[in-house]
């Protein structure tokens, strides 16, 4: 059991990868604290952890990571559930939309910046000071490839996403003699709903449809396949764990070799 005694606070844990890093940790000992928006989701995964792991192995509650006083909220939650702060936390929570630059309205960026990155800044903030009074804690920040490349039509998400790096390496940096690490994963597209409505918006915007878009996607990654959740929840847990201890700083690639940096 890697995440024996330990704790975990997943943002975004209702679904896709958010999900199965829950199900991932919880498999390995850890007691899991899933918080998203969509309450109804994650109320349901909490459930199916403890129906699999034991009553005790899972509770939730509703987080917009936006938001400062809904994290703050969250985070008492998970502390009367834990009993400590959080030995482990993954910020998977965000947002991918796509226009324009010209057309990208001031509340379309704020969105983004908000939810991506200061999601992000707000999560850590709460969780580092119990992680570094301990002497031992994880940060998984769920990233993108969109965070070390650009791409049409999508500046606001890529550089929310380069923004997280950013606060990906300073934060390891500020931590890294305290027992603490902190990393991102960066998933290139993955097998989850955030995709199907890209693939959607792709097909109302342009008419082409959604086999011949998939297949594009695809042949993106020299794998030409979309990656799983699963994927990036296994590297997600090998950073959360001991065997991990070494990494720090980093920025993960899961994306089939599509970004080779």
């Amino acid at each position: 059991m890697k995440l024996a005694d330990k704790t975990a606070f997943v943002t975004g844990g209702g679904r896709g990868i958010g999900r199965a890093v829950a199900v991932a940790f919880a498999r390995e000992g850890a007691r899991v604290f899933v918080v998203a928006r969509t309450t109804a989701e994650v109320e349901g995964v909490a459930a199916e952890i403890r129906e699999a792991c034991g009553a005790q192995a899972a509770s939730h509650a509703s987080c917009d990571v936006a938001e400062p006083r809904s994290v703050e909220r969250a985070f008492d939650g998970a502390r009367a559930f834990f009993g400590r702060g959080a030995d482990i936390l993954v910020n998977n929570a965000g947002i991918a939309e796509s226009a324009k630059l010209t057309e990208t309205t001031d509340e379309f960026w704020r969105r983004h910046l908000a939810v991506n990155l200061s999601g992000t800044f707000y999560c850590m903030r709460a969780a580092l000071p119990s992680m570094i009074e301990r002497g031992w804690g994880r940060v998984v920040n769920v990233a993108s490839i969109a965070g070390k490349t650009g791409a049409p039509y999508i500046a606001a998400y890529s550089a929310s996403k380069h923004g997280v790096l950013g606060l990906t390496r300073s934060a390891a940096l500020e931590v890294a003699a305290k027992g603490v690490t902190v990393n991102a994963v960066c998933p290139g597209y993955v097998d989850t709903l955030m995709t199907a409505r890209a693939l959607e918006n792709i097909e109302a915007k342009t008419g082409r449809k959604r086999e011949e878009s998939l297949e594009a996607i695809k042949r993106m990654s020299p794998q030409n396949r979309l990656v799983t959740s699963e994927e990036v929840a296994a590297v997600a847990l090998l950073l959360a764990s001991d065997e991990g201890r070494g990494i720090t700083g980093q920025a993960i690639n899961v994306d089939g070799g599509t970004v080779l940096f």
